[in-house]
């Protein structure tokens, strides 16, 4: 049986949200785990001039040296997405693209908010009607039907595995593939088809999805399609947990200590809500790893 690492408090996400959650968590003198791939954040690419106390600085600079900061004052970081979490007795164990496992006691999630679309003909139209952005939520409603999903990443990846025990036929339509060699292995097993190097150019359909048109002018026959278009968001990873979200099931709800409605589960950053701004996602990252850290001592 493959060992479970085991950790105070673990943190879904390595923007600015859950860094600095990770460096006041780890300064309270618990272990502290920070899971997710810091190129992904989109702070990577951002140029930044409105942080109080900074001149312009690149996201990369700023990501870099928060990194090294955490892991200092004693944090673990393994740069791997997140492919299933769950609630157990002895904690939130947590599945990494790699396959390796993790329980954590305390949990903050800061994995940011970005839904990407994929700005194609019908996506907009048939959205709930077949065109879905996330498994855990949907998968129930295709038994035994035909499903594509779309995109490179350890999302779309591991949603079509989990698609295999649904759905009659699973596809996966991507241009690239993005993901640990482990997940590629398991995906190559799967039975899911695979079209390697194309695009969606349009979603077909009236009033419910029944195909994709591939950009080679292929037409993919299918009932649903699920758009997982980088690592898993608000939705998926809190679907999971029962964590509350918002009226429009976009955002977490937290409270002033960013403690969500399940014990034990915190939440930072652009995961709960706007304004999506780096200050906000640093002060509550600060909260959110204080408090994780006090649960756990307590």
């Amino acid at each position: 049986m493959e060992e479970i690492n085991r950790y105070d408090v673990i943190i879904a996400g390595s923007g600015p949200a859950g860094l600095q959650a990770a460096i006041h968590a780890a300064r309270k003198k618990v272990s502290v785990l920070l899971l997710g791939r810091i190129r992904k954040s989109s702070l990577w690419w951002a140029e930044i001039e409105n942080f109080c106390c900074l001149f312009r600085v690149s996201g990369e600079d700023m990501l870099t040296i928060g990194r090294q900061q955490a892991q200092n004052f004693g944090a673990d970081m393994v740069e791997e997405d997140i492919l299933d979490l769950r609630a157990e007795d002895d904690g939130i164990h947590i599945v990494a693209e790699s396959g390796r496992e993790f329980v954590g006691k305390a949990l903050v999630l800061a994995a940011g908010a970005t839904r990407n679309k994929l700005g194609v003909p019908g996506e907009k139209e048939l959205l709930g009607k077949g065109v879905s952005y996330c498994v855990e939520c949907d998968a129930g409603f295709y038994r035994n039907q035909d499903v594509a999903l779309v995109g490179g990443g350890s999302a779309a990846a591991g949603g079509a595995v989990t698609m295999t025990s649904y759905a009659s036929n699973v596809s996966l339509v991507y241009d690239k593939l993005d993901v640990a060699d482990s997940l590629r292995e398991k995906l190559a097993s799967s039975g899911v088809k695979l079209y390697e190097g194309l695009k969606v150019e349009k979603i077909l359909g009236e009033s419910g999805v029944e195909g994709l048109q591939l950009s080679n002018g292929e037409v993919l026959p299918v009932q649903g399609v699920f758009i997982e278009l980088g690592a898993k968001g608000a939705m998926e990873l809190s679907t999971a947990l029962g964590v509350q979200l918002d009226e429009k099931m976009r955002y977490i709800e937290t409270d002033k200590k960013q403690q969500t409605n399940v014990p034990g589960v915190f939440a930072a950053g652009d995961i709960c809500g706007p304004p999506l701004q780096m200050a906000k996602a640093v002060g509550e990252g600060c909260v959110a790893g204080i408090e994780a850290a006090n649960y756990v001592k307590r």
